[in-house]
């Protein structure tokens, strides 16, 4: 469906998503209903309907006498996040040496070469990540796991910048990556669930050094 095809409610929603998860709307600012009506250009009720679904998910908090705030995380919750992270990709890293295919595994090193050539350039490297890591979940062939790192995801939206802030960390995220893929075409599961493990390990001690 397209934006012209789907419910306002949806809409508004992906509209908010996106400001939240690209910066325009920060972690800690207010947000009401008639100011994203009036920036989105759509009426209030799928504002309303939005903001509740984003306070559902955890993006958004209600403060009283301040209203609806998007959430601002704290150091324990950032360390939290990714444990959970760590325990869902390896998994979905041990699943999909089981069953990705061939042409799965070629889409990760398609993205994952991507990734390396937009190392000056931080967005399209983490945009290039972001759907290396959904290839892999989709390659896992498990929906309730999809659906939990879905989740998981829609909360990581309220995390400030990307950790592919460097070339240096762009080329060691690709190398982990490159061992993550051969692994899974070996079928080498165990070895890819600690590999992915170890490579959100180490995303979360950047992430770390950058909240401080």
């Amino acid at each position: 469906m397209t934006s012209d095809t789907l419910p306002r409610g949806e809409v508004a929603y992906q509209q908010l998503f996106n400001a939240i998860k690209t910066g325009i709307l920060k972690p800690g600012s207010r947000i009401t209903e008639t100011e994203i009506a009036d920036m989105f250009g759509i009426s209030r009720t799928p504002v309303r309907d939005a903001i509740r679904r984003l306070e559902s998910a955890g993006l958004v908090i209600h403060i009283p006498r301040q209203g609806a705030v998007i959430k601002k995380l704290d150091h324990r919750e950032i360390i939290e996040m990714y444990e959970m992270r760590e325990v869902l990709e390896g998994t979905a890293a041990l699943h999909a040496a089981q069953h990705a295919s061939d042409l799965e595994i070629d889409e990760m090193t398609e993205l994952n070469e991507l990734m390396l050539s937009n190392k000056t350039n931080a967005p399209a490297a983490a945009e290039a990540n972001a759907q290396f890591h959904k290839t892999l979940y989709r390659a896992a062939n498990n929906r309730y796991l999809i659906d939990a790192i879905n989740n998981l995801s829609s909360v990581m939206a309220l995390l400030d910048g990307t950790t592919l802030y460097n070339e240096e960390r762009v080329e060691t995220a690709y190398k982990e990556h490159a061992d993550i893929i051969v692994q899974i075409r070996s079928r080498d599961g165990k070895a890819a669930n600690e590999t992915v493990r170890n490579h959100i390990r180490n995303s979360q001690r950047v992430r770390i050094r950058m909240f401080r």
